[in-house]
């Protein structure tokens, strides 16, 4: 499968490989093709939802559960085709109901929908069928988009225990590396990543806290973007932290994603975050062209790690963007302000535990937990039945937290998000006039077998946990591999700068593409 993943590369960003075989199971629909021209083909008469929808069933059918077992799904809405149907008969008739009519989308499991529970991947919320639509998720159904189903996650968004592997859930079980099913997808969106990778569908959303899309995105060869936070509602979405949660769009290309967050991004009455975000919503395609040429580029060195892997991919990225112009500006010097290591975790905790008490309280009927305290019960009642559910060292720590309107705390969130915007992110594109920041979005994706030695190579690589303190924007795209485990480029700048950040990304894809065709034409000669 490693040998695949250069053609892999190539079927993302070019949608067109004669030598690797696309999964089209007959009907007419090419799951390798990117949102916009799926949506083109329907929109043209070329392609009926029902095919597409049809297609990408069958292949969950063959792959999710039987062969390889990538486990990204959840749960599936039996309406999916019955709604196609209905879609098709409107596009029949000259009627589109916006610019992702037909397209199935699928959603991490917490986020609601109201055909599906949104479980969270735990056993405690397998009745937690509200009925309700997100915000987020109205917004794409009035764009026409169809939700296939939910994604598997890192059970409560990897906020439960601090040992539990990425991607796996009570629910869904272990999901699996999109390119080398042994080896991890990275979490907590990791159905949603996976799910893109082996094409189930064209379109997922995610939800991040601190890297819970870019991860999962880089280490499964995909684009994921979590926005600048305030840009995307969160209500009905299961809560981490009220400074740092958003929803994101995931795609297997930039331009998708930027379609998807045209959609998404929107002032919600219901979560006083997005005030702004009417405001300061752009056209996130109208722009995305425009490339990088004199645009200055900080390299953020200090993130780099020292895995020559990453950094000989890392390097190989940046040249691309200065072969299209860029100016790049190498920043190795940064002091992290202490208040992010000493106060960070407390800040979630706090956050987390009033969130979820909040959503908990507004659950559906059949839910059994209304507090933190009672999920906390509710798991030591059940160890003989799930052993996993045996380690909840987060959910104890959160437990005694104080509360939200404790003084303290508004100080608190008041200097992380200082440390890490003005005077972190900020202060380094201002001292260095820069427009943005890249390094590697993460690490090599780990293997999943335990008793696997592991070559972690140096320090740290990357620094979403920066963006995320800041509540500012970040993207990962893929920017190529090691021995087929991709590895990808993370863009990140200020809030608001969500276009700018799309179109950078858009010049480093256009740069993969324009390889990977030299490539194949190489190769058939």
């Amino acid at each position: 499968m490693y040998r695949l993943f250069s053609f892999f590369f190539l079927i993302v960003f070019t949608q067109a490989c004669s030598t690797v075989e696309k999964p089209s199971l007959g009907s007419g629909a090419d799951l390798t093709q990117s949102a916009e021209t799926l949506a083109s083909a329907i929109q043209s008469g070329k392609l009926t939802s029902e095919a597409l929808v049809a297609a990408s069933l069958a292949r969950i059918e063959a792959l999710d559960k039987q062969g390889p077992a990538y486990q990204a799904i959840i749960s599936l809405n039996e309406n999916a085709l019955t709604e196609a149907r209905q879609l098709d008969a409107e596009a029949a008739i000259g009627q589109f109901r916006g610019s992702l009519h037909g397209l199935p989308v699928l959603v991490k499991d917490t986020i609601e929908t109201r055909e599906l529970p949104t479980t969270a991947g735990s056993l405690a919320l397998v009745a937690n069928d509200t009925g309700r639509d997100a915000p987020v998720v109205a917004r794409l159904r009035a764009e026409g988009a169809i939700i296939l189903g939910k994604a598997n996650l890192s059970e409560w968004s990897n906020f439960k225990s601090s040992d539990a592997p990425g991607g796996w859930s009570a629910l869904g079980g272990q999901t699996r590396n999109a390119v080398n099913p042994g080896h991890s997808p990275c979490g907590s969106s990791a159905g949603s990543a996976v799910a893109l990778g082996v094409f189930f569908a064209p379109l997922a959303l995610g939800a991040e806290t601190s890297g819970s899309i870019t991860s999962p995105a880089a280490c499964n060869g995909i684009v994921g973007f979590k926005p600048t936070v305030g840009l995307v509602s969160r209500t009905r979405i299961i809560p981490i932290s009220s400074s740092q949660d958003s929803a994101g769009p995931m795609a297997r290309t930039v331009r998708d994603v930027a379609l998807l967050l045209n959609v998404m991004a929107g002032t919600d009455p219901a979560d006083s975050a997005t005030h702004d975000a009417d405001a300061r919503k752009e056209n996130y395609l109208a722009s995305i062209e425009q490339g990088v040429s004199e645009l200055r580029i900080g390299v953020f060195r200090w993130a780099e790690g020292r895995d020559e892997r990453v950094s000989a991919v890392f390097n190989k990225a940046l040249k691309r963007l200065e072969d299209q112009g860029a100016v790049l500006v190498d920043i190795d010097a940064f002091s992290p302000d202490p208040v992010m290591w000493n106060s960070g975790e407390r800040l979630l905790h706090i956050e987390f535990k009033h969130g979820l008490n909040a959503y908990l309280a507004s659950a559906a009927d059949g839910v059994p937990v209304r507090s933190l305290d009672e999920l906390i019960a509710f798991n030591k009642a059940r160890i003989d039945q799930e052993p996993a559910l045996s380690d909840q060292s987060i959910f104890l720590e959160a437990v005694g937290a104080s509360k939200i309107s404790d003084p303290e705390y508004l100080e608190m969130a008041k200097a992380i998000r200082r440390a890490a915007g003005e005077n972190g992110i900020d202060n380094l594109l201002t001292t260095h006039d820069v427009s943005v920041l890249v390094m590697p979005s993460t690490g090599l994706p780990s293997s999943l077998d335990p008793d696997a030695a592991e070559d972690a190579r140096g320090s740290p690589i990357g620094a979403s946990w920066l963006s995320a303190m800041a509540g500012y924007p970040s993207l990962s795209v893929p920017s190529g591999d090691y021995e087929g485990l991709p590895i990808g480029l993370m863009i990140t700048g200020t809030a608001w700068d969500d276009a700018l950040i799309l179109r950078v990304g858009r010049a480093l894809e256009r740069a993969v593409a324009k390889e990977q065709r030299a490539k194949a034409a190489s190769f058939k000669r």
